[in-house]
């Protein structure tokens, strides 16, 4: 009782040494791989120049991992903040889906696992549109773009994933708990069988020595009227034999009174001292062949009648039991019941050929125990029984007994009731139910290599997952307008030499050149100046307007003009002077 309590109370109660250590690194094993998965989406979309603010995004993911080694305790609230953080930070999206998986497949009402995966993913799209403009790629609508792009790839395709694979555990254990209680019921049945044919063999059993008992006390009581005269000393002890004889009859019904009814055949299948000799085994023939079946018998021996009753009995047993059955199952099949008596052994089998034509559904079939009983009944005499189809389609029942059994029990088989064709069993191993094999199986103590593979395929969806994420953020961020996006700045009075010429403003040797000689003078404190060719402009013919930028000692821009000068028109080369 209080070892129940405490299984009840500690769920580690029967896990094996270093179960813990094996949970713990699991945890971390998965932890860094989810980690390195999210590092991956951060360096691809960083790397490129395309995410903004990228050193809050790595705070955002080690947040993530966190929660992650928590998903099993707090599954519900787990699962929405990462959705909350996948917004605005895209690097959690691996976090998040390798999460989602776990939730969903651990969550069994489906109800709310649709009602959770749907929250989750208006998390991840109400979070990355709101703070688009600060956190995320700019305008709303390319934050929506993004959100509505990360909700596949880290809430709904791995929560319908991990929904669908704990959906199939679960059905794959109620059949093996299906399973398992019909490998129960099937030994129940078993077991029954054999306790009602131990109940006949007692009930036999008190028939025959019954008989003895009573042929004793009658004695006794002859004899001790003979005595009453002639030696009244020896009639105390016949006195004494028929009360002993009494009192063993009267022990013996109460102890075969524990097995319950006793079951004996009565009227026509009453067993007598005939039973089990030829007579009686070629009755049982012209029975069945009296009921349409045709049966022959080869006998090959002695007769059995000197053989002990458990025997003949036996032998009974298994023609009766054998034809009832072809009668059953097999009614136009040809029937042969062979009979081997030798000296040492009593060989009985029963083979029908392969019926016709399948054999209608009749009512009343028996338990289909029969079998079972039988052989409980063979090897409790140290013979052997074997009831098996044929290649021909037809069934074989073989049984052996010895023709004097000794005093001593028969061994007990290997295994009892779970070892041989009817025991359902081939071992020790079948000690294990089945449902006890597929927790081991779930646990990760067999078929390492199935393990194996559902590890790789998770890790192998996982990478396609954050391709997926890092090539949709990547495409997000370099469609939405940005700083540099639109035409550049013109340059205004007082920017720095970097900035006009970052602006596309630099200096032509050309257009200085055209420029020498015709440029009005430069503003006082000039120390240089640049002339770009996007600043000359024909504006007709022999006339270039040229524009000067001119930078003080600091390099700063102090003068904007534009002025015209003569140009000089080339001859075209068809031209002739």
């Amino acid at each position: 009782m209080s070892r129940t309590y405490l299984s009840r109370l500690s769920p580690d109660h029967g896990r094996p040494p270093g179960g813990l250590p094996g949970a713990a690194a699991r945890t971390a094993a998965e932890t860094a791989g989810v980690v390195l998965a999210g590092l991956g989406v951060w360096g691809a979309v960083a790397g490129l120049g395309f995410m903004s603010h990228p050193s809050l995004q790595l705070p955002a993911l080690a947040a993530g991992a966190v929660l992650f080694t928590l998903r099993h305790r707090f599954p519900v609230a787990v699962l929405l903040v990462l959705a909350v953080l996948t917004g605005p930070a895209p690097c959690v999206g691996p976090v998040t889906a390798a999460t989602s998986y776990a939730v969903a497949r651990r969550t069994v009402r489906a109800r709310r696992r649709g009602r959770l995966l749907v929250a989750a993913a208006a998390l991840v799209v109400v979070c990355a549109t709101v703070p688009a403009p600060w956190l995320g790629p700019g305008p709303v609508p390319y934050g929506l773009a993004l959100g509505l792009i990360l909700t596949p790839t880290t809430v709904l395709v791995p929560g319908l994933v991990g929904a669908s694979y704990g959906q199939q555990r679960r059905l794959v254990q109620a059949l093996r708990e299906r399973g398992d209680a019909a490998e129960r019921a099937r030994r129940f049945a078993d077991s029954e069988a054999r306790i009602h044919e131990r109940s006949r063999i007692a009930a036999e059993m008190h028939d025959l020595v019954g008989h003895r008992l009573s042929l004793i006390s009658l004695h006794a009581g002859g004899l001790e009227l003979a005595l009453e005269r002639a030696d009244p000393e020896l009639r105390e002890e016949a006195v004494l034999v028929r009360r002993t004889t009494r009192d063993a009859m009267r022990e013996l019904r109460q102890a075969l009174g524990v097995l319950g009814p006793l079951s004996r055949d009565t009227g026509a299948e009453a067993l007598t001292d005939a039973t089990g000799t030829r007579a009686d085994i070629e009755t049982l023939v012209a029975e069945s062949r009296d009921g349409g079946i045709a049966v022959r018998l080869d006998w090959t021996g002695p007769d059995l009648d000197v053989r002990p009753a458990p025997v003949r009995r036996a032998v009974h047993r298994v023609v009766r039991e054998s034809l009832t059955n072809v009668h059953r199952y097999a009614s136009a099949a040809h029937v042969t019941v062979t009979v081997v008596h030798d000296h040492e052994t009593v060989r009985v089998t029963v083979r029908n050929g392969a019926p016709p034509a399948p054999p209608a559904a009749a009512g009343g079939v028996g338990s289909g125990r029969g079998l079972t009983g039988l052989r409980e009944r063979v090897e409790l005499l140290g013979g052997t029984f074997d009831a098996s189809p044929l290649p021909s389609g037809g069934f074989q029942v073989d049984a052996t007994v010895p023709a004097e059994p000794g005093d001593a029990p028969a061994p007990e088989r290997p295994g009892t009731a779970d070892t041989g064709p009817e025991g359902g069993g081939t071992g020790p191993e079948r000690g294990k139910t089945v449902a006890e094999a597929g927790e081991a199986v779930a646990d990760g103590g067999v078929a390492p290599g199935r393990r194996t593979a559902h590890v790789l395929t998770l890790a192998l969806g996982l990478v396609t997952l954050s391709v997926l994420m890092a090539l949709g953020t990547t495409f997000v961020y370099a469609s939405a307008p940005h700083q540099f996006a639109g035409p550049r700045p013109l340059p205004r009075i007082g920017m720095t030499y970097s900035d006009v010429t970052e602006a596309g403003v630099l200096d032509n040797k050309a257009v200085r050149a055209a420029a020498t000689g015709h440029e009005p003078p430069r503003p006082a404190g000039t120390v240089g100046c640049v002339y770009p060719f996007n600043g000359a402009t024909e504006i007709r013919p022999g006339a270039l307007k040229i524009a000067r930028y001119c930078f003080d000692a600091s390099q700063r821009l102090i003068a904007i003009d534009r002025f015209t000068v003569p140009s000089v028109r080339d001859a075209t080369p068809w031209e002739t002077p």
